[in-house]
């Protein structure tokens, strides 16, 4: 699969917007409710879209089913300017309900057909591993989906963390990184 430099630089971007909400600062995990509140934000977030994307992107995750995989590893092949009408994604991509609700204060939106492509692109992403190698050598890419595997991005596709659960090994090593991080900004470490 191609990927452009564009969906690859805003999957780096996207990964850290969620990775951010994930947890506060005392490594409790607190995405649901920060996603949530995002939502509640839609109408001041979506003047943002063109700007920066993958912050307003991130009210989507979890809220795509991606039906028709090839149409959206074809997504990922084009360049910003060059994406079809929303529309032309209504047969390989399902909203969840909740998700419907935001699509449509985003269409009324200049520019909210595209930025819908732009999100959809961006999770579908997520929930791919092999997404982070695009572009590399194959033999790179081996190594990096062994990685991934490992750190635990080899989610299925429509992946719900309610349903399959974050690993206590991974959960604990995230917030170990989150104390380091902390400690590394001057903060104490909490025992």
């Amino acid at each position: 699969m191609t990927i452009t430099p564009f969906f690859l630089e805003l999957r780096s971007a996207y990964q850290s917007e969620i990775d951010d909400l994930t947890f506060d600062s005392e490594g409790r995990d607190v995405l649901g409710q920060r996603l949530a509140d995002k939502r509640r934000e839609i109408n001041f977030l979506v003047h943002m879209m063109e700007l920066s994307p993958e912050m307003v992107a991130v009210m989507f995750h979890r809220g795509f089913h991606f039906k028709l995989p090839g149409a959206m590893d074809h997504l990922l092949s084009l360049e910003a300017d060059e994406f079809a009408e929303w529309g032309g994604l209504a047969d390989a991509v399902e909203l969840a309900p909740w998700a419907q609700d935001l699509a449509e204060v985003v269409l009324k939106q200049p520019g909210g057909e595209w930025f819908l492509a732009v999100a959809a692109g961006l999770e579908y992403m997520a929930g791919k591993p092999v997404a982070a190698s695009a572009g590399q050598s194959e033999d790179d890419e081996s190594e990096d989906d062994e990685s991934s595997q490992e750190d635990g991005d080899d989610r299925p596709q429509g992946f719900d963390a309610d349903e399959y659960g974050d690993g206590a090994d991974d959960e604990k090593t995230r917030q170990e990184a989150g104390a380091d991080w902390l400690v590394e900004q001057g903060f104490d470490r909490k025992d």
